[in-house]
């Protein structure tokens, strides 16, 4: 109980140098591959969870914006098995670190509001000015518009830190209360031990949900741009 609340969401380190890029290279090496000319069920299902996945996300885009398909995918990909594996005891969820996410959104947002000026500025600069708006309003709308553009990536980020922040603070917290009251009153430990695995299943889709979630936004943004 005197653990500190915050110390999982520390990066580690090794040897006095940060294992956080190791930790997030570790996660594709997870996802197995075949070379054989017939696949096995588990390369099978995960081929087909791949292809269900880029179905839905890349139905709206046009064919510059399905160009985008590896990456996106490699992208929740990502997110996902990275979520899953914080979960883990004793482990490190890069993905509750906004620096990192604002590493990922960024980039990506700043990409396809590039693509959009090059490819088309003028739809681009007129979502900063909605038809029919009236001559008094239009600067204000213009620097409203503005900022809600520029906040995006920092939406994006915040967004999945916050959600996958407070699961494991959550969890960290029945978890602790579980140990407390094992050696107090047996009843009230299973009771407790019961909604922590209730939430650790709930943690699980949370993971899986956030990965889609901060994927199909930077999707949108995408279509907005193409």
């Amino acid at each position: 109980m005197n653990e500190n609340l915050f110390a999982s969401f520390i990066a580690p380190t090794i040897l006095g140098l940060p294992a956080a890029v190791l930790i997030i290279l570790f996660p594709p090496l997870l996802i197995p591959t075949s070379k054989y000319l017939i696949n096995n069920r588990l390369i099978t299902t995960q081929q087909w969870l791949i292809k269900l996945t880029s179905k839905q996300m890349m139905t709206m885009h046009n064919t510059k914006g399905r160009t985008w398909s590896l990456m996106l995918v490699s992208l929740i990909i990502f997110i996902a098995t990275t979520n899953l594996l914080g979960l883990l005891p004793h482990s490190f969820t890069p993905t509750t670190q906004l620096s990192m996410n604002l590493a990922m959104a960024f980039p990506l947002w700043a990409g396809a509001v590039i693509m959009g000026f090059r490819s088309k500025i003028k739809n681009a600069l007129a979502h900063f000015l909605p038809q029919g708006t009236p001559t008094p309003l239009i600067p204000m709308l213009v620097i409203i518009e503005t900022i809600s553009l520029l906040i995006q990536p920092m939406a994006l980020a915040v967004r999945l830190t916050a959600n996958i922040t407070a699961g494991h603070l959550l969890m960290h917290l029945i978890g602790s209360a579980t140990l407390a009251m094992s050696t107090i009153n047996l009843p009230s430990t299973l009771i407790i031990f019961t909604i922590l695995i209730l939430l650790t299943i709930l943690e699980i889709a949370v993971a899986l949900i956030q990965a889609y979630v901060f994927t199909l936004l930077v999707s949108l943004y995408l279509h907005d741009n193409t």
